[in-house]
């Protein structure tokens, strides 16, 4: 019996395309929301400019002018939707703006939905480098209350 409602969390990296991949093979689903989470670039600024320790001046966006980030996000999302059309997949689009960080966007946006899965690619660092730079996808498994498919990178 199909889940009712998949979710994939998609950045355009091949890890993410591969994950798609694996959804589409190994899973089925009613529908699937391929999402893609994204930090405004004020947002984006003002972290970098408190981890540099330079004080930067005020950036205030263009009210007239879609963001950048937004406009990314957008793209990569398309990319992503099709990618799981082709997989045979019944699919949507989403951008998730993100407010704190994007595994958190993930897992919000997962019990928005009521997702019966979630689907992510992951980095595969091993070793030292993995406990320093956890990975989205190892932050969704520890916090999702949710089953997640974690697709490893090809070797």
């Amino acid at each position: 019996m199909p889940a009712d409602l998949m979710l994939i969390a998609y950045d355009g990296s091949d890890n993410a395309k591969r994950a798609i991949e694996y959804a589409g093979r190994f899973l089925s689903a009613n529908r699937a929301v391929v999402a893609t989470a994204w930090e405004p670039m004020v947002r984006q600024a003002a972290r970098m400019s408190g981890l540099s320790g330079v004080m930067q001046p005020e950036w205030v966006p263009d009210e007239s002018t879609e963001d950048i980030a937004l406009t990314d996000a957008k793209t990569t999302n398309a990319e992503g939707l099709e990618l799981a059309r082709k997989a045979g997949m019944a699919a949507e689009g989403r951008c998730c703006e993100s407010s704190s960080a994007i595994w958190a966007t993930i897992v919000e946006f997962a019990d928005e939905l009521d997702a019966d899965i979630i689907v992510t690619g992951t980095r595969g660092t091993t070793g030292l480098r993995s406990l320093l730079q956890s990975s989205v996808a190892d932050h969704v498994l520890r916090h999702s209350h949710r089953p997640v498919l974690i697709v490893p990178p090809g070797t």
